[in-house]
């Protein structure tokens, strides 16, 4: 086994670079993860570009959606986790302590006292392997791990994540139920696995939008089940749902757009009386002005979404193996380790003649 491991560092706002690290030497109650993928997210996107402000303590290596095989665990971790070598495993960004009274309630994702994040801790904590943009990732005691069925691409199966804040945001946040409908505003990748996970939990009509930018896109939230897309800056979304509900609004709406605040008013303006508004774009430093006036009259219940908890990554992962919905159309490209800055800029739209859904590097190529 190699004693030095590579992983992508990113030393500041569009800066990453290849460095080696040593081997993390594990005991009994930890493990080391041999990456097979890692999915690029569209907050890395917003971390690597430095949109997220001061949150970050670089350097580190991000990556928080890793996928891999066990290739160490101590017989303490293997026992509590129920893994041993050689087991596919998806991987949760948050450690918790798993002592606290948050966390003993089942609250985790509020933990206040977690021991690290995954694609998020800076590599001056020792052993430094805490992203899935490695050949490896260090498993903590109290990392969280999740079984997968090894004989399903590893490109389809690093969409446990992208997948899992669908269902956490459609089905267990947005609360949606059978016959309901589901307005989503933003049609990344995070749009269409939550437009999956509302077709999966019944949802009667689902409605996607998207930019003139973003028509393929919303050609393939069609084939993922979406009844009507709606082109943003193109058509009034408001009024468009109210046509499209008899004037009564949407069910649940979902708003996923990046930095922008003009979907924002537009979901509390197109949610029915009684609804569900579930804000999962991230903003950055951007102020959203906010109608406190029309939430109150409109007895709307706004939610924030942090994280994916347990059950909505069991979830994901049950749809993926069940292979109901073609997931391959989503994945664009496979990257390898070294070019992880293009994997990113690929998925931002910043390369010139190419455009992406869902990319991932494969460190071990």
């Amino acid at each position: 086994m190699p004693p030095m491991v590579r992983a992508a560092v990113q030393t500041g706002p569009r800066a990453l670079e290849i460095r080696e690290f040593p081997r993390p030497r594990i005991g009994a109650d930890d493990g080391l993860l041999r990456v097979e993928a890692c999915g690029i997210c569209g907050s890395d996107v917003e971390q690597y570009k430095g949109h997220l402000g001061d949150r970050f303590t670089f350097p580190l290596i991000p990556g928080h959606e890793p996928l891999g095989i066990v290739e160490e665990v101590g017989e303490n971790a293997a026992r509590r986790w129920g893994v041993r070598p050689g087991d596919r495993v998806a991987l949760e960004i948050m450690v918790p302590c798993h002592s606290c009274e948050r966390c003993l309630s089942g609250q985790y994702l509020s933990c206040g006292d977690r021991q690290a994040s995954h694609g998020y801790t800076p590599v001056e904590r020792e052993p430094g392997l805490w992203g899935g943009l490695a050949e490896y990732v260090y498993l903590h005691p109290n990392s969280i791990l999740h079984k997968v069925r090894g004989d399903i691409p590893a490109e389809l199966a690093v969409l446990f994540n992208p997948l899992g804040a669908g269902v956490r945001w459609a089905c267990e946040l947005g609360g949606t139920r059978l016959g309901d409908t589901v307005l989503i505003l933003g049609c990344g990748q995070r749009g269409l696995t939550s437009l999956i996970a509302a077709r999966a939990a019944g949802a009667g009509t689902v409605i996607v939008t998207g930019l003139e930018r973003d028509r393929a896109k919303l050609d393939l939230a069609r084939d993922f089940g979406a009844d009507h897309t709606i082109v943003a800056d193109a058509e009034d979304v408001v009024e468009r749902v109210a046509d499209l509900t008899g004037g009564a609004g949407a069910d649940v709406v979902l708003e996923l757009t990046p930095l922008a605040a003009e979907p924002v008013i537009d979901a509390l303006r197109a949610v029915r009386h009684g609804g569900r508004v579930v804000l999962a774009g991230l903003k950055g430093d951007r102020t959203v002005p906010m109608d406190t006036d029309l939430l109150v009259n409109k007895a709307i219940t706004l939610v924030g979404a942090y994280g994916v908890d347990a059950r909505a990554y069991g979830e994901a992962i049950r749809i993926i193996e069940s292979g109901r919905f073609p997931l391959e159309k989503m994945h664009t490209r496979t990257f390898e380790l070294a070019e992880t800055a293009r994997a990113i800029e690929t998925l931002a739209g910043d390369v010139p003649g190419e455009s992406a859904v869902h990319v991932a590097v494969r460190p071990g190529g």
